[in-house]
């Protein structure tokens, strides 16, 4: 069988994007994995499936390099309003308003939530400053924009070992559906940030991670709305008032399309 795929990007968290609306296809976790891989498969950050949805223009299910299944990816979701002109998609966590800006893609995130059941977190707590550390990262600020983060505002983002840090807190157990880890600071010209996401390590863009510490940042007072936050791979504008609409506008580029035979990707991986 032959699967038909688009190679997108967002600020270069990539992704394999199959229109199941147009071929039959039921993706598993190790079918994710395989097509992920990016020695063996396509090679991606998540796989994302569009089908038809009877709430929405279409609907996307988001699978992480790992082959776990998630909720919301704002990258994702930029990249879905480029290639179908959808206004709007049904995901998991809500629907996902859309539409071009321009050049860019704006899309408007699921309103944030601060509560600690609804990140989760294990038990309650200050979410806005959570009362634990892990090595030099302290008082992070947790909230759920579709997904769960956690946000830590220090010196100087490059200088904090994510490869250590992240998977560490990632799988603490205070967070039972695992958690999305960043870590940022406020400059001039707006937010600079590096990320560790659940399922998929470290990614030069997290756009749900770019939200939720946008919404940190204006909700501590260090920065107000609207806010450029930058990444490794670039750069994306957010807006976000308590009881407003919160959102991301920034780019979604088609790299290729192809078809990719599962007979043998289930050989390579094997």
């Amino acid at each position: 069988m032959a699967l038909h795929f688009h190679k997108m990007h967002g600020l270069g968290n990539d992704f394999v994007i199959v229109d199941g609306r147009e071929q039959g296809v039921t993706i598993t976790p190790e079918l994710a994995r395989d097509i992920a891989d990016r020695h063996r498969g396509v090679g991606c950050d998540q796989l994302i499936l569009i089908e038809k949805s009877n709430k929405a223009d279409v609907s996307m299910r988001i699978w992480n390099h790992d082959g776990s299944e998630v909720e919301s990816c704002g990258n994702a979701a930029r990249c879905v309003v480029a290639l179908t002109g959808a206004g709007t998609i049904a995901t998991p966590a809500g629907v996902i308003e859309g539409s071009a800006r321009g050049s860019d893609i704006e899309v408007s995130i699921v309103e944030p939530s601060f509560d600690w059941q609804r990140i989760p977190i294990s038990y309650a707590m200050d979410t806005s400053a959570l009362p634990m550390q892990w090595g030099p990262l302290k008082n992070g600020f947790a909230v759920n924009v579709g997904n769960p983060h956690v946000v830590f505002f220090v010196d100087d983002p490059d200088t904090v070992n994510l490869d250590q840090r992240g998977p560490e807190i990632e799988n603490d157990p205070v967070f039972p559906e695992r958690i999305n880890v960043h870590v940022a600071t406020v400059r001039d010209d707006g937010i600079h940030m590096r990320s560790w996401e659940r399922g998929a390590g470290l990614t030069l863009a997290c756009g749900t991670g770019a939200c939720a510490t946008a919404v940190a940042a204006i909700a501590t007072k260090r920065a107000t709305s609207p806010v450029e936050v930058h990444m490794p791979g670039g750069s994306v504008t957010i807006t976000w008032e308590k009881g407003e609409k919160l959102l991301m506008r920034g780019g979604a580029t088609h790299v290729f399309e192809g078809d990719l035979e599962l007979e043998h990707l289930a050989r390579c991986a094997s």
